[in-house]
C-alpha cells in the first residue's frame, strides 16, 4: 500500500510540476504575442513612413528638373505629359456631357 502512496505523491509532484510550466508557457506565450504586435505596429509605422519618404523623394526629383537640373529630366518630361494626359482626358468628359 505504501508503494501506492509513494506513485500517487510521486505523480502529484509530477502534475504540479507539470501545472506550472504550462502556466509559464501560457504567460511567455501571453508576451511573446504582445511583442509580435508591438513588432507589427512598428514595422507598419516604418512602412508608412517610408512611402511618404519616397514620394518626397520623387518630388524632389521633379521639383529638381523643374529647376533646371539634367538628372530625371526625362522622368519629368513623362510625368508633366501623363498630366497633360489626365487634363485632357477630364475636359473630354466634360465636353461630352449633354
Amino acid at each position: 500500500m505504501s508503494e501506492v502512496v509513494q506513485i500517487v505523491d510521486s505523480l502529484e509532484f509530477k502534475l504540479g510540476s507539470l501545472f506550472k510550466k504550462l502556466a509559464l508557457l501560457e504567460q511567455d506565450n501571453l508576451n511573446l504575442k504582445t511583442e509580435l504586435e508591438t513588432a507589427a505596429k512598428l514595422l507598419q509605422q516604418q512602412g508608412s513612413a517610408l512611402n511618404t519618404l519616397q514620394q518626397q523623394y520623387q518630388s524632389l526629383k521633379i521639383a529638381n528638373s523643374l529647376l533646371g537640373s539634367n538628372e530625371n529630366k526625362r522622368d519629368t518630361k513623362l510625368k508633366i505629359n501623363s498630366l497633360i494626359r489626365e487634363i485632357d482626358h477630364c475636359i473630354a468628359q466634360l465636353a461630352y456631357e449633354p
